[in-house]
């Protein structure tokens, strides 16, 4: 089977947008088809990776609508939603439709539109994606990610202030993005002095609610270097899911479609944890960032928070995570967001991620859905 190849790649300005979905994922698309150099009607498969046009403004058929947008008729059209993780998804399927040989030329565009809705409007629709005995309960994901936390803390005697530097290092990385929604510094005081959400996390625990897009063109490796001096190969991809009660789980501070999706794509790629030089996890909430540090195996299970204390995810450390900035800082437009760390990884992998570049040749993404009901992780490899 030829490896995929990626090789081109785009993001827009993350943060409140006046336009919607359909320039947004207009932007993203021809932003890419620039970047690679390549004519929309080159295009065999369009993939647009969104979870809720219909319910944030009353659009559907976007696919279609992009296809029509961007000149890409008579391209096959899909759209892909897995909830929060409809990017990785996206990954999944235009790796899938390059890999089995159905297209030559795959476009990748995911977008959401959110912040014309207040928080409560915004959170409702995100919280549909519960299941419906928790969910008439009134219990949403930033209850999930409240209550996790503090078992967490509390089993691993782990100091609150752990989490609040999770938020002050993606914030410094978002910096340094300049499609970040937020690009300023916070302290660990600023962090912990913020307003309760869900005890005990608080308001720079959590992701912005975000409108933005993201886009990635794939094709077979056998010809990517007509197109590209530079590209990237991914080499693993995997996903999984958990059991969607989140309480019918035995521990809620394993996520197990972190821990199998991550085994899966080690397993293709013929990698390890200790290969992966840089990381994009979904940090919707900083206590995720550890569970998706410890699920897939860079640190041992409630370890995770002595790593950040040691510097190890810093961007200068043994591991950066989340040199974009993380869904903290960058912002979390639903169906953008798996997207946009795979865009990361690219950019770091072909040597193009400006003053947040590392020396890092193997990347890894992990785009997780609700709370970790569904999870894709990939990994990806500076061609060579």
């Amino acid at each position: 089977m030829d490896r995929v190849a990626v090789i081109g790649a785009s993001m827009t300005k993350f943060g409140q947008r006046d336009v919607w979905i359909r320039e947004l994922l207009s932007q993203a698309a021809e932003e890419c088809l620039d970047d690679a150099d390549v004519a929309p009607d080159e295009i065999e498969h369009l993939y647009v990776s969104n979870m809720a046009s219909g319910e944030f403004e009353g659009q559907g058929g976007v696919p279609n609508l992009l296809a029509h947008d961007i000149g890409a008729i008579p391209a096959y059209t899909e759209r892909i939603d897995q909830t929060s993780s409809s990017g990785g998804a996206g990954v999944y399927a235009a790796w899938r439709s390059i890999a089995s040989g159905a297209s030559d030329m795959t476009l990748l565009v995911g977008g959401e539109k959110m912040t014309h809705k207040t928080t409560a409007e915004a959170t409702d629709i995100i919280a549909s994606i519960t299941h419906p005995a928790e969910y008439k309960h009134g219990l949403t994901l930033p209850s999930f990610a409240g209550m996790t936390a503090r078992r967490y803390l509390h089993k691993y005697d782990a100091p609150r202030e752990s989490l609040a530097k999770v938020a002050v290092k993606n914030h410094k990385n978002g910096v340094d993005n300049p499609n970040a929604q937020f690009q300023k510094e916070i302290d660990v005081e600023t962090a912990l002095d913020s307003p309760i959400v869900a005890d005990p996390l608080r308001l720079y625990d959590f992701c912005p609610i975000t409108d933005g897009s993201a886009a990635l063109l794939f094709v077979p490796e056998s010809v990517a270097e007509e197109y590209a001096d530079e590209y990237a190969v991914i080499s693993g991809i995997g996903g999984a899911t958990d059991t969607h009660v989140v309480h019918e789980r035995d521990d809620p501070t394993v996520m197990n479609g972190v821990v199998d999706s991550g085994e899966e794509a080690y397993e293709m790629a013929g990698l390890g944890p200790e290969d992966i030089e840089v990381a994009e996890l979904h940090d919707m909430f900083t206590i995720l960032e550890f569970l998706q540090m410890e699920g897939l195996g860079f640190a041992e299970q409630g370890e995770a928070w002595k790593e950040m204390d040691r510097g190890t995810t810093e961007r200068d450390g043994e591991l950066p995570i989340n040199t974009s900035g993380g869904l903290k800082s960058k912002g979390h437009p639903l169906g953008a967001s798996g997207v946009a760390q795979a865009v990361e990884i690219y950019e770091q992998m072909v040597g193009e991620a400006g003053p947040r570049q590392v020396d890092a040749d193997v990347g890894l993404t992990c785009n997780v859905g609700g709370f970790g009901n569904c999870v894709i992780t990939a990994i990806m490899e500076a061609a060579e």
